[in-house]
């Protein structure tokens, strides 16, 4: 039986990822294909190289990320990624999907056609960072001439893309819905707004899932807290260790 994992988008909170992943592995379950969009992109791309997910939190924790952006200098954004692209070749110097040990699927928004599209071959590290274009922030990401931002804009669980070449699907969501966190900021807003735009079509691919996890906790953390990184991680694996019981019955099934 072939096993897919699907990883939303979700900034920091996409930490998580990680500790569910370790919590998967203990339990003895393999992952044979991965669809990410945005911060899951970013994970399945690090998981799909070989890296184990404490040596992916470890990458996080001592990386310093912002030094790695620079200013926008157009209307399109605050900042670019571009520079980035050197920082993630060091830690995928192949840069390339066939190179990678799992099998991963990238989804990024085409801002233009307005529709998402799925990346899986060829280079690895711009598609990647284009699927972690979150509007508002970061300018477009400009490749072959198309213009992409965050894959979650139009497709932040991408189950679909797993549908026929797995038998059984894994989803994380790191981003439970709950309204009870006060708005304070323009960062607040703008994460919340984005929140509401795709809460509707994602929560109709949970039921795609054979097991869905949504650790609850997350919801303490926005898009940007990198310095709790370790946190958010233990909350992924202490809750998928939680499940353990109920992903062995479903895998049964």
């Amino acid at each position: 039986m072939k096993t897919g994992l699907v990883l939303s988008g979700g900034g920091a909170r996409g930490i998580a990822h990680l500790g569910v992943i370790k919590a998967l592995y203990e339990q003895g379950i393999t992952i044979d294909r991965i669809a990410g969009t945005s911060a899951g992109a970013i994970v399945g791309a690090l998981l799909g190289h070989g890296y184990t997910p404490d040596e992916i939190l470890k990458i996080i924790e001592t990386t310093p990320f912002f030094k790695h952006v620079r200013p926008a200098f157009t209307r399109m954004g605050l900042l670019r990624l571009d520079k980035a692209e050197g920082l993630y070749r060091q830690h995928l110097p192949h840069d390339s999907f066939e190179a990678l040990k799992i099998p991963l699927h990238v989804v990024a928004t085409d801002l233009v056609e307005g529709e998402p599209v799925v990346f899986d071959e060829g280079e690895l590290v711009r598609p990647v960072l284009a699927s972690c274009c979150i509007p508002g922030i970061f300018e477009p990401y400009s490749i072959n001439k198309r213009y992409y931002v965050d894959g979650g804009v139009l497709n932040n669980m991408p189950v679909e893309v797993l549908e026929n070449k797995v038998d059984f699907i894994i989803g994380v969501h790191c981003n439970p819905f709950t309204m009870q966190k006060p708005i304070t900021s323009m960062k607040g807003v703008l994460e919340r707004s984005l929140i509401l735009a795709v809460q509707s079509k994602t929560k109709e691919r949970f039921a795609k899932c054979n097991v869905l996890i949504e650790p609850p906790e997350l919801s303490r953390f926005d898009v940007f807290d990198l310095r709790r990184a370790r946190e958010i991680f233990r909350i992924g694996y202490d809750y998928a260790r939680s499940l353990e019981v109920r992903l062995s019955e479903a895998a049964l099934d």
